[in-house]
């Protein structure tokens, strides 16, 4: 009889997702589906005892139910490096409990497990500032705690995007103009006068008219379709936490291009899922911890993208390198 493999999750608390739109549910049920043992962990779950990276998991089982889509069992202490797969679905912000969660899932990688995505390019490809790897796929950007280079790039551009590097969801996102008189107190916001990194981007009037495109790509390879997501008449932002709405359509000519440039380099790198956001054909976000978006476009055009997922890991599982 064959073992069946095992996958933990470790991810935000999972009564509180939003069953209709969550995709690490939809991998979950996937990886059910296929026979897959899950077990189920928070941040607060994880440990590190004498180099041996432990968790105090609870076996799950995931419905398609929206009314009751999970059940869990008793807590159990056990290596995370007995773990087949290892899915790491928390939601920034990418703080410094983040980063040290990532060296416990790095313990359990040198244990066995294949950690998705992996830990050291979840330190490393910090979302907005990894697009310094790939800036003539990027519009213009300066990432600086120097508020009088954030002025004198809104000078240059115009209209520009000022964004905090540790956040998600479109939060704490401002479009201002040289004009705007709020211009300063946006810098000292998001650089708490100074002392703090923020990203400054010009800004793409195409997210008015095409919205910001999610782009996931998989070992490399992107779903052929992208989620755009179209800002409210009231907001500027596209994200779909901030109330913009989703509208899928095919990739573009523009949009392989990007793939083909960034793709293999974040496979390389064990960067199995991720998600890229373009505006205007530009990269404005590389998504590497908890990509979404499955759930909107598997609905709109006869998709599984989790069971895309599961293949890809399946081949990482089987590769000699593993």
């Amino acid at each position: 009889m064959a073992t069946r493999h095992r996958l933990a999750v470790v991810m935000d608390p999972i009564e509180d997702i939003k069953f209709a739109k969550d995709s690490t549910l939809a991998m979950l049920l996937a990886a059910q589906a296929r026979g897959y043992e899950l077990t189920y962990l928070t941040l607060a779950d994880l440990h590190l005892r004498d180099g041996v990276a432990l968790g105090r998991g609870r076996a799950l089982t995931v419905h398609a139910n929206p009314e009751h889509w999970f059940d869990l069992g008793e807590p159990v202490v056990e290596a995370l490096g007995g773990f087949d797969v290892i899915l790491m679905r928390k939601d920034p912000p990418f703080d410094v409990e983040f980063i040290y969660s990532t060296y416990i899932l790095e313990r359990a990688e040198l244990a066995g497990a294949l950690v998705v995505n992996r830990p050291a390019g979840l330190r490393d490809m910090n979302e907005k500032v990894y697009t310094a790897w790939f800036p003539d796929c990027c519009a213009p950007t300066l990432i600086t705690r120097d508020m009088s280079d954030m002025r004198a790039f809104a000078a240059e551009h115009g209209r520009i995007v000022c964004k905090p590097l540790h956040g998600m969801g479109g939060r704490s996102i401002f479009v201002v103009d040289p004009a705007d008189k709020n211009m300063q107190v946006v810098f000292e916001t998001l650089t708490d006068y100074g002392s703090r990194f923020a990203i400054v981007q010009r800004y793409l009037p195409e997210i008015v008219t095409t919205g910001d495109a999610r782009i996931l790509v998989i070992d490399g390879e992107p779903i052929p379709y992208a989620l755009a997501r179209m800002p409210s008449g009231s907001d500027h932002r596209g994200n779909l936490a901030a109330g913009g709405k989703g509208v899928g359509r095919p990739l573009n000519e523009r949009d392989r291009e990007l793939v083909s440039r960034i793709g293999p380099a974040l496979a390389a790198r064990g960067m199995l899922f991720v998600g890229l956001d373009v505006i205007g054909g530009y990269v404005t976000e590389i998504n590497v911890t908890s990509p979404t978006g499955i759930r909107e476009l598997d609905q709109q055009f006869g998709l599984c993208i989790a069971d895309t997922l599961l293949d890809a890991i399946a081949r990482r599982l089987a590769s000699p390198r593993h």
